[in-house]
């Protein structure tokens, strides 16, 4: 029988908070329930619409990139239901039970995945499929229908200088990785960009972060090893400032939801970034690793109390991610998803295209035959 409530392990434990200086306690805050929307006849869509194109993207990335579909065909999301439909199976039960075990194996969650099949249930019962085929489109328009509330690409408002951007994530999640691709976004779409080195204790990730600054010409502002973060980021605030910077994007050290002393060090972050501009940070990034899995749901949680999560970048989507997590994320916060990575390259950080992403998880008409 399968285990809909199998999670996976943690990330390993981060260093103990002994080693940290102490902080102040982090502010309190209250996750607010999402009105998840109503799959309504109105909302389907029975033709195959137009995939909307990604919005303002970096015009470096622009010529010679891969497709979504050519990243994500490996997932194990695009594998499972591809290979359900790749003989125009039959319009029944067992066909419904089978996507139902694929969506639960590729982490869609169960709140998601029951919400899903049981609209492609209701309608096969009343006979609005001629045949599979007619169930896969309604499949897809449904998986764009939970994801379209969620993709909300970042605006950066002229007025707000320097927009202040504070990334926060577990450990090896990508964080550094993807400020660097997101400053080489910004300069290509000719903002002046300063970054943050507020990861100060892992070692080498000042390094890392100097590098991505140095390949896109872009200011580091870093102490050394083991420097207290919130001086850094307020340091590197001023420094933006002074220089009349567009974004400000600011680096922090990986630390496990599960540890509330290194969790309030973010309170402290945010709380220096209003001495010097109240409404900063304007946004607070949770990078997320696409193979996390469930266990992505309660990092947001932890993190969302802590920092107050405006937006999400999901990462490792391509290779072996089982990319389902997207939809549990959707179906249980509402939190925007600004950004997907697909890629190690730098325009492999794509604005997040729900019709785009859902595509490339779904088989083509061509490799359905007679389906559609």
């Amino acid at each position: 029988m399968l285990n809909l409530f199998r999670r996976k392990k943690p990330d390993p434990a981060a260093t103990p908070e002994s080693d940290r200086a102490k902080v102040d306690s982090p502010p309190s805050a209250t996750i607010q329930p999402v009105d998840y929307p109503t799959l309504t006849p109105a909302a389907r869509q029975t033709e195959v619409p137009t995939i909307a194109r990604e919005s303002a993207p970096a015009p470096a990335a622009a010529l010679g990139k891969r497709g979504w579909r050519e990243r994500l065909r490996g997932s194990g999301f695009a594998r499972g239901i591809s290979g359900l439909f790749s003989s125009n199976p039959k319009l029944d039960d067992a066909l419904l039970d089978e996507i139902e075990t694929a969506l639960l194996t590729a982490d869609v969650g169960v709140l998601a995945c029951a919400a899903l099949v049981g609209d492609l249930r209701k309608r096969m019962k009343a006979r609005e499929f001629a045949d599979a085929g007619a169930l896969l489109n309604a499949f897809r328009a449904d998986l764009i229908t939970l994801l379209q509330p969620v993709a909300l690409p970042l605006q950066i408002p002229q007025e707000l200088r320097p927009f202040v951007i504070l990334t926060v994530g577990v450990n090896g999640v990508g964080k550094t990785t993807t400020i660097g691709k997101l400053a080489r976004r910004y300069k290509d779409e000719g903002r002046q960009v300063v970054l943050a080195a507020g990861d100060t204790f892992r070692a080498a990730a000042v390094a890392q972060l100097q590098a991505w600054g140095a390949r896109n010409d872009v200011a580091v502002i870093a102490q050394g090893q083991n420097a207290d973060a919130a001086s850094v980021v307020f340091d590197a605030l001023q420094a933006a400032q002074a220089r009349g910077a567009d974004v400000l994007i600011a680096d922090t050290a990986g630390r496990l939801h599960t540890q509330q002393g290194l969790m309030a060090e973010l309170g402290k972050i945010r709380r220096v970034l209003g001495k010097l501009d109240p409404a900063a940070p304007h946004e607070v990034l949770l990078v997320v690793d696409g193979t996390t899995g469930q266990n992505a749901l309660s990092q947001l949680r932890q993190f969302q109390a802590a920092a107050g999560v405006t937006g999400l970048v999901v990462t490792k989507l391509d290779g072996t991610a089982k990319g389902g997590v997207v939809f549990a994320l959707a179906r249980e916060f509402g939190i925007p998803i600004r950004y997907a990575g697909i890629g190690e390259q730098p325009e492999d950080l794509r604005v997040f295209d729900p019709e785009a992403f859902v595509d490339a998880l779904l088989p083509t008409r061509e490799a359905f035959g007679a389906a559609g």
